[in-house]
């Protein structure tokens, strides 16, 4: 475990490759469902359309985090060549996403995008562990969200600034505007060049005793003794990963439900222009005014980035100088984001531009969620398990998600709230409370190794 404090500077270019994997990220997040809801999709099948993203995390950060523990390179380090290998593959997907000519192709690049994000995400979190010690780890966690946060902002923004330089945001039935197509591939260039950015600014130390670490990687070489160590840390979890999984669940269920339907929701309800069905009278006014309205939802929710910017930077400087209590912070970020969700009720065509505090509101959570937990849990596993550590935690990231893709957003907006589609944004924020009430049940005394 290294106790040597970094500056701020050797701390931000070991997270700048998180700017590229949140371009990855926002652009799924903000133009999938577009993309699905154009090549045929209804707003019923857009949840399990989605499954493919959540299903290769489930199965690859475990195994990533356990590969990460376990790999030494005198040249690469530990955590970098997953960086590398994640970022060429995910740069690939992100240039070709929209060229899918079907929905299975579609959701085949999801599949392949998502499971090369996480192939570089997972070891960026326990890369913050490795490196600093305990007193910086927020701090550290907290500027990771700061560039998470631009990207999410800058991304999402990205189909509407290229629109605005001219490039054609409408297409033909069942076509996707050249708009989208000229933001993945730019969200492929910034993908790969932050990445390699982080790999080449970035050193790594070796493990304290590297011949005890190679007899011991020999010894235990195999499949089998990687699932069994995956196995052996979830039977044994410390105390605050189980309490931060319960928050963690509803978290995540709320975002998966803005990433799958904030799109048609928001569409339809805000803006009064919702995805015109193919033979329709007039359909070419309506797919326009679709396309436009899509493109305002996505910059809309480039604010939550923006939003979630502007917190990390404020919590950076306060965690530079003095502790935070990282309970309560998270438990009112999560509030407050919950009625950020629950407020787009609120909002028709004529008051379509007060979507933006909604999502601002919202950015507060995000931010949240992108440094608390990992902060709260980071000082209560070893230091020689914190990669897979860190990727059995990020199960609880996906379990939710696949939860909502299989039916249970369908079932819970519908069956207690209503079927009108902004309905799933009222799901999403209550889900939001629930997570916040959960911080309660964490105590000082969980979040250390046991």
């Amino acid at each position: 475990m290294n106790t040597k404090r970094l500056s701020f500077w050797e701390i931000w270019n070991m997270s700048f490759g998180f700017l590229g994997i949140q371009f990855g990220f926002a652009l799924q997040g903000g133009n999938m469902s577009r993309i699905f809801q154009t090549l045929g999709a209804s707003k019923d099948e857009i949840p399990m359309l989605w499954i493919a993203a959540p299903l290769t995390g489930l199965l690859v950060q475990p195994v990533i985090g356990y590969l990460s523990d376990r790999t030494w390179h005198p040249r690469w380090g530990r955590r970098r060549p997953f960086f590398l290998m994640g970022a060429v593959l995910s740069s690939l997907a992100l240039f070709f996403m929209p060229y899918s000519p079907t929905l299975w192709m579609a959701a085949g690049f999801l599949w392949i995008l998502d499971a090369s994000i996480n192939i570089s995400m997972e070891p960026f979190r326990a890369l913050v562990a490795d490196k600093l010690p305990e007193e910086q780890r927020s701090y550290g966690f907290v500027l990771q969200t700061l560039i998470i946060g631009i990207g999410t902002w800058v991304a999402s923004n990205l189909p509407w600034f290229v629109t605005k330089l001219g490039v054609a945001n409408e297409a033909a039935v069942g076509e996707i505007p050249a708009s989208v197509y000229v933001s993945f591939a730019i969200g492929a260039f910034v993908f790969l060049t932050s990445i390699l950015y982080t790999v080449f600014t970035t050193s790594e130390e070796p493990p304290a005793d590297l011949a005890a670490f190679e007899q011991e990687k020999a010894e235990r070489r195999g499949w089998g003794h990687g699932a069994a160590e995956i196995t052996a840390f979830v039977g044994q979890m410390p105390r605050v990963m189980v309490k931060l999984g319960a928050v963690q669940f509803f978290s995540w269920f709320a975002f998966f439900t803005m990433w799958s339907f904030a799109t048609p929701a928001l569409t339809e309800h805000v803006f009064g222009a919702a995805m015109p069905e193919e033979g329709a009278l007039d359909y070419a006014v309506a797919s326009a005014a679709y396309n436009e309205a899509a493109n305002a939802v996505s910059s809309s929710m480039g604010v939550y980035g923006l939003s979630s910017m502007v917190f990390a930077l404020l919590l950076s400087v306060w965690t530079s100088r003095r502790g935070l209590n990282r309970k309560m912070t998270h438990l009112l970020s999560l509030a407050l984001g919950g009625l950020g969700f629950l407020t787009m009720t609120w909002w028709g065509p004529e008051t379509a531009s007060n979507l933006n505090w909604s999502f601002a509101l919202i950015g507060l959570a995000w931010g949240s969620i992108l440094s608390m937990p990992y902060a709260m849990l980071s000082g209560a596993i070893p230091s020689e398990k914190m990669g897979v550590g860190m990727g059995v935690f990020n199960m609880f990231i996906v379990i939710p998600q696949i939860v909502a893709a299989l039916g249970g957003i369908n079932w819970a907006y519908k069956t207690l709230l209503g079927d009108d589609v902004i309905q799933t944004m009222v799901l999403a924020g209550l889900s939001l409370m629930v997570a916040s009430l959960i911080n309660l049940w964490i105590r000082s005394s969980d979040m250390e190794v046991g």
